[in-house]
């Protein structure tokens, strides 16, 4: 029972005193949390000795705005759940090698943990370093690859000093919020479907080490699809397997028959899947979901959905799948994913379907669905061409064959190649390779469009008069691939350029960000001499007598990207399926608001609105 000191009624004047009051009371308070137990048994969870049936809800920080992280936490809670999920992406964390920020905005991963506590929540840490989630570079930082011959997901030495260094810096965030200190934080994942990649045990222990080393000592887990030969690669032992997904008895039989000393779980259960540029949006069957939930809880198997609620690839954080070396599927914007709780945080039909049979197996009752974030539409927003990208005036990088983006520290973006053509001077130009949508020009005339996508990477140069042509390629990087094999995947032009088969050499480099600071910055141009080329910026201006969440809707525009008040929204593409990006209320204010549209194809600035929804 704790105890209070007497403060005479002489020092209660004093602020300075009571304030110091205060503050040992509140310190207290805190340190009294109740602290708990969390075991594996050979079958089950333990939580206090008792077993424990984990019911989580994934969610991912750094796709939710900040100022909606306890809102959509209580969504988790409202459906039924115990326990949140989270991914933690380390290049979101480290985007410059050496630079960490886990204190600002949404980087603030201790008090996204500690928000789960006071909701009454636990928590999953799934760290990686590898992560996947359809996040660019499955969550790796793309500085790596400036390391020409670099090996990832194994003990390269470079490779290993630079995790070893994440995992020591996100391990002072986090370790007096495990468990064991009378946090929140159950279990510690240990990468990530490691069995679909590689086989090195070595490996995994070394990052086991490593988080114990640096003071992690709750239980860990690995999670991997439900066959024999991934769980063979990807499992450790003494840590729990997570199944990815365990969707029947068969799955967790196999489990168990691989290892028979710890409990398994299904580590993801889908409720719904990621969709790709070019797609329909997907909306898996929901039949197969409520069977699969009825089977989990019925048997009282722990599960985790991945996931409840997907949030948004703001900026250039979406990534891209490719399962051949001529294949690339780039993830869309949205992170919508069909999940129970929409990109914008509302409930879907799904949502109550699930709240619904988990009621029928919880002792307590549910908690109330939290009210729905405020949305709005805004009316036509006039826009008006401001300037061409080729109207830059920026530092050029010499170099005898192109070389991509990573090598001059730039991981997202546009980078503009030129060079002069001596030799041949028409005829047929290969990419190898384009990484990922190139424009190509000839004496400053567009010519055509190279898509990495097929391995189709060839146009036509037409003749002309001039003597020496000048040969200009735009770059847009689309996402690092972030799953499998072909996840070495560098942007821009990554090997050479042939025309006819004649290698071209000396090539000027030209870099564009376009992060926001880079557009915070104007064109110093001074004469309109590219009015008629594509890769075109726009800019509106508009007034809101109150703020709430929109969606803005770029289906008068071809490819690019959108930024409101200086916030990167993503990218938008007129192949689909997604035509309209979500803008949070936090990143609009009442007044005067700025919008700018960078377009790689646009030569007309048309009108932009926006919509409360993602779709109609």
């Amino acid at each position: 029972m704790m105890k209070f000191l007497a403060i005479p009624q002489s020092l209660l004047c004093n602020k300075q005193v009571v304030c110091f009051f205060a503050l040992c009371l509140f310190s207290m308070i805190s340190v009294a949390q109740p602290k708990h137990q969390f075991e594996l048994s050979k079958t089950e969870f333990l939580l206090d000795g008792k077993p424990f049936q984990i019911i989580s809800g994934e969610i991912h920080p750094a796709r939710i705005p900040h100022e909606y992280w306890r809102h959509r936490i209580k969504m988790v809670k409202a459906m039924g759940c115990n326990t949140v999920a989270a991914y933690i992406f380390w290049n979101y964390h480290e985007p410059k090698e050496g630079a960490f920020d886990f204190k600002t905005g949404n980087k603030n991963i201790a008090e996204f943990v500690r928000i789960c506590q006071q909701e009454g929540m636990w928590v999953i840490f799934r760290p990686g370093p590898y992560v996947c989630a359809e996040w660019d570079f499955g969550g790796l930082p793309p500085y790596l690859l400036k390391i020409p011959d670099i090996k990832i997901r194994c003990m390269d030495p470079r490779y290993m000093s630079a995790t070893n260094r994440y995992i020591k810096k996100l391990a002072n965030e986090v370790r007096s919020l495990q468990i064991t200190n009378g946090g929140p934080i159950l279990m510690l994942q240990i990468e990530n479907e490691y069995g679909s990649y590689g086989n090195d045990k070595n490996y995994l222990e070394s990052l086991r080490n490593s988080w114990q080393t640096n003071g992690i000592n709750i239980p860990f887990y690995t999670s991997d699809g439900p066959t024999p030969y991934m769980l063979e690669a990807g499992t450790l032992p003494g840590a729990a397997i997570g199944l990815d997904s365990g969707s029947d008895s068969a799955s967790f039989a196999t489990a168990t028959k691989f290892n028979p000393h710890v409990p398994s779980f299904s580590g993801e259960t889908y409720p719904g899947w990621l969709t790709h540029w070019g797609e329909k949006w997907q909306r898996p069957d929901t039949n197969h979901l409520k069977a699969e939930i009825k089977y989990l809880l019925k048997n009282k198997k722990s599960f985790n959905l991945y996931v409840i609620h997907g949030g948004t690839n703001f900026g250039f954080t979406a990534g891209a799948n490719a399962f051949s070396p001529t294949q690339y599927q780039p993830d869309i914007t949205s992170y919508d994913y069909d999940a129970p709780i929409n990109e914008q945080g509302e409930p879907t039909a799904k949502y109550f379907m699930l709240r619904k049979l988990i009621q029928q197996y919880a002792q307590d009752k549910l908690a109330v669905i939290p009210e729905p974030v405020k949305t709005i539409a805004i009316p036509a927003i006039t826009l008006v061409k401001k300037y061409n990208i080729f109207d830059y005036e920026l530092p050029v990088h010499h170099s005898p064959q192109p070389l991509p983006m990573e090598m001059y520290d730039q991981n997202q973006g546009l980078v503009l190649y030129k060079t002069k053509l001596i030799g041949h001077k028409s005829g047929v130009l290969k990419i190898w390779e384009p990484h990922d949508y190139a424009l190509v020009f000839l004496n400053g005339k567009f010519i055509d469009t190279i898509y990495r996508d097929g391995g189709k990477w060839e146009v036509f140069l037409p003749k002309t008069n001039v003597a020496i042509p000048e040969l200009e390629i735009l770059v847009e990087g689309m996402g690092h691939i972030n799953f499998a094999q072909f996840m070495i995947d560098r942007k821009g032009i990554t090997d050479r350029v042939t025309l006819n088969g004649m290698t071209l050499m000396n090539w000027e480099t030209i870099l564009f960000p376009m992060d926001e600071k880079f557009m915070a910055t104007r064109a110093p141009f001074a004469k309109n001499e590219n009015s008629n080329k594509p890769a075109n910026f726009f800019e509106g201006s508009f007034e809101l007598p109150e703020t709430g969440d929109t969606y803005f809707d770029m289906r008068n525009y071809a490819k690019g990207m959108v930024y409101i008040n200086g916030h990167n929204l993503g990218r938008y593409w007129n192949i689909g399926p997604q035509q309209r990006l979500y803008c949070p209320a936090s990143w609009l204010k009442k007044g005067n608001n700025k919008i700018q549209v960078f377009d790689l194809h646009q030569l007309d600035a048309i009108p932009v609105d926006s919509k409360n929804q993602l779709t109609d």
